[in-house]
């Protein structure tokens, strides 16, 4: 119990600490060149903490502002890519050939598994035997 009372006590005060990590849903909604100039302020802010911590040493506090940087960096690159994902699903719904990586991934099996319409297709000669020799229905006593 102690140890996760201090473990609690010590995330409490880095919150305090450190700087909000950006969510993606107040992402969603800012055009493409705004979240390129949010990253490349990210980016130059990480390299002038990065110089902090040479200058004056590790203990300043500043290794977990790098770390609330680069998580803030890596979640508007996924805000980014999941966006330009939509927009090539969009592009590529009424065509019949879709790239790879749009396609639904699923198992191996169920990928190769045949279609129901698929399925349902017989030979003309498995159509002319089924009609010449039926399937026998039998009347059970009980």
């Amino acid at each position: 119990k102690q140890w996760y009372q201090r473990r609690v006590r010590g995330l409490n005060n880095l919150k305090t600490l450190s700087m909000p990590l950006m969510k993606a849903h107040t992402l969603r909604g800012k055009p493409e060149e705004e979240l390129k100039k949010m990253i490349d302020e990210l980016k130059t802010e990480v390299g002038s903490v990065r110089l902090f911590r040479v200058t004056r040493g590790s203990s300043s506090g500043k290794l977990r502002k790098i770390h609330y940087l680069k998580k803030s960096i890596a979640c508007i690159y996924t805000v980014m890519h999941q966006a330009q994902k939509l927009r090539q699903r969009e592009a590529y719904r009424s065509k019949s050939y879709v790239p790879k990586d749009l396609r639904p991934k699923k198992t191996r099996a169920l990928r190769r598994r045949l279609k129901k319409s698929e399925l349902s297709v017989r030979t003309e000669k498995s159509i002319k035997k089924n009609r010449a020799f039926p399937k026998r229905v039998y009347a059970l006593k009980r």
